[in-house]
């Protein structure tokens, strides 16, 4: 199979007719997705699961198992018998990591290549991949198939590397251009990054990770909090079959485009809606934990378990927290209220796990403790 050759950007053939209807049901969810977010006060305190669960769902479309909840309790000192799991736990982890450095890269400069290498040397930090040129551009050729699978029964070839960076250069303009409608142009980018795939590993989860970046890049979102990685994975097949396509078959950019918008429509309102009732189970739990502590200290620590809804006692502190006595008081009237649950008893040098298990149970859709 021979490497395939890029259409050069902007697209000549996109009709747009067809399109219009869903570019603006996809605008105006979006649009109340990011009314939702400017109205939390402070929404990496609330949403960090969510942003935890996308590095999670991103990584599983790759092949993790790892779940939130593995994450949640490795961070809080309790690892995973196998090792396996471990490993995709730190995979998450640099996820998350990545996403962070970038929205921080870009409150200084616009997006470009050097930001791009820059969160793939994060992404394949220490974890599987990171002898694969991690922060580098290939300069040798890929491809995409099963384990094992020769180039000539691969799946799909991306360009070869010798025109990778005229390519990425191509890309990266059109990225900052503006078209008639960035959803449109973000279905593009996003698509024709996958087409290039320019790293030896960890193509997918960038790609990915550009969607909330260019959303905020281009002030379509406040903030870089958007998880698409929940509908990609749930329609993997459907995903992955129109990006196929592309350049292969007539209208296929048009049906590529109308699957990523669904996408972001029906993304955008279970974002909506999961960040709703995260909230609402936040102003619930805020008078839960005032009644049962009567402390000036339970919004504070209500706050800290938003951040880190699986924990050991020695994690709680800060300036607004009180001593650690005082913790141990508070958290010990919260277990026994039925706020929060013990997953792993403590002895010897070895402290109790507890979790915020409602919150978890939010953020996965499902019962996970």
């Amino acid at each position: 199979m021979k490497p395939f050759i890029p259409q050069k950007l902007p697209l000549k053939e996109v009709d747009w007719e067809p399109l219009i209807p869903m570019i603006g049901k996809a605008n105006r969810s979006l649009a109340f997705f990011d009314g939702v977010l400017q109205g939390i006060g402070n929404p990496d305190l609330l949403l960090s699961p969510m942003t935890t669960q996308e590095a999670v769902l991103s990584s599983r479309i790759e092949g993790t198992q790892a779940t939130l909840g593995d994450v949640l309790k490795f961070e809080a000192g309790q690892e995973p018998k196998e090792h396996r799991t471990q490993e995709d736990i730190r995979e998450i982890i640099n996820y998350r990591r990545a996403l962070r450095h970038a929205e921080q890269g870009l409150r200084k400069k616009p997006f470009n290549l050097n930001l791009l290498r820059d969160l793939h040397g994060i992404l394949l930090d220490s974890v599987r991949g990171r002898t694969m040129a991690r922060g580098r551009f290939r300069t040798i050729q890929n491809w995409i198939g099963k384990p094992g699978t020769p180039v000539g029964e691969a799946e799909f070839v991306p360009p070869e590397p010798q025109r990778l960076m005229e390519f990425l250069d191509n890309w990266e303009k059109y990225y900052h251009l503006q078209r008639p409608d960035p959803l449109v142009q973000l279905a593009i980018v996003h698509a024709q990054f996958e087409i290039i795939h320019p790293f030896l590993d960890g193509n997918g989860r960038i790609g990915r990770m550009i969607v909330p970046l260019f959303l905020f890049e281009k002030k379509i979102l406040s903030r870089p909090m958007f998880y698409i990685s929940e509908y990609l994975e749930s329609n993997r097949d459907s995903y992955v079959d129109r990006l196929r396509a592309l350049g292969k078959t007539e209208g296929a950019w048009n049906k590529w485009i109308q699957f990523f918008l669904v996408t972001v429509d029906e993304q955008a309102q279970a974002n909506a809606a999961k960040a709703r009732a995260i909230i609402n189970l936040y102003t619930r739990l805020k008078e839960q934990v005032i009644e049962v502590t009567h402390s000036q200290f339970a919004v504070p620590l209500l706050d800290q378990l938003f951040t880190h809804p699986v924990f050991q006692i020695s994690h709680l502190k800060g300036k607004r927290m009180p001593t650690r006595p005082m913790i141990t008081v508070l958290v010990t009237r919260l277990k026994d209220a039925g706020i929060l649950k013990v997953l792993r008893e403590g002895g010897g040098r070895r402290g109790q796990v507890f979790a915020l298990h409602e919150l978890v149970d939010v953020t996965e859709g499902r019962k996970a403790f």
